[in-house]
Formats: structure tokens, C-alpha cells, sequence
């Protein structure tokens, strides 16, 4: 039942607002984009490993949505293929309040590091 719910709102449906690229944070000439995944994962079923290894990777940083479903499996999948989870909390959302509380349960079975963005971008280097 929750499945066929969730299969109206297709929130990231190619085409849609929640599908497309912000214009101000999407890709820039000379970026790679990873090829659309089907379900939760940003790896199953997508070139995002691949990419990953290509640039020498290896340590990936989880920002956006939904917190418990694509940002929690994508991290999980990562952690397991070998990757360095960085999860960023106060930069994820989710549906719903008992969705956030999951996410920030399950983050410590799969991320290396749990960051404010305040705390993540005082340690990126400087450009």
C-alpha cells in the first residue's frame, strides 16, 4: 500500500520540478553526471561506482533527500563497496519528522563521519 502512495507523487519524476537540475547547483560544463537510478540507491543500478574509481574517489558525502530511503541506502551501499560515508543531517530531509528520526538512528550503522555543514565546510579545503 505505502508503494502504491508513494507512486503518485513521483517527486523526482524526469520532467517534474523535483526531477530536474537547480539551476544554480546543477551540473557545470566538464562535471560528470551519474545515469538516473531506479529505486533508493544512487549506486544500483547506476554508473556511480564506476565514476567514482574512474576519478579516484573514495570518500563520498550525502546531502539531500529523502534522508531514510535514497540518502540512507545510497550510504549503506557506499559503506559496504568500501567508501568513506560522510552524512550531513542538517542537509537531508525527509518526508515526514518520523522519517528524519529513523535516518539519524540507522547513520551510525553506515557513516564514517555525521557533520554539521558548518563543521563539513570548515574541514573542505579552501578554493
Amino acid at each position: 500500500m505505502f508503494m502504491k502512495k508513494g507512486e503518485s507523487r513521483r517527486v523526482f519524476e524526469v520532467g517534474t520540478w523535483g526531477g530536474e537540475f537547480n539551476e544554480e547547483f546543477g551540473p557545470k560544463p566538464g562535471d560528470v553526471v551519474v545515469k538516473e537510478h531506479w529505486a533508493q540507491s544512487g549506486f544500483a543500478n547506476t554508473d556511480l561506482d564506476f565514476q567514482l574509481k574512474q576519478h579516484v574517489i573514495e570518500k563520498i558525502i550525502l546531502v539531500g533527500l529523502v534522508a531514510n530511503s535514497c540518502i540512507e541506502s545510497t550510504g549503506r551501499y557506499g559503506m559496504e563497496l568500501g567508501y568513506h560515508v560522510t552524512l550531513v543531517p542538517d542537509a537531508t530531509a525527509a518526508f515526514n519528522q518520523e522519517g528524519m528520526v529513523a535516518a539519524a538512528t540507522n547513520a551510525p550503522m553506515f557513516a564514517h563521519a555525521i557533520l554539521k555543514t558548518d563543521e563539513l565546510l570548515a574541514q573542505l579545503p579552501k578554493a
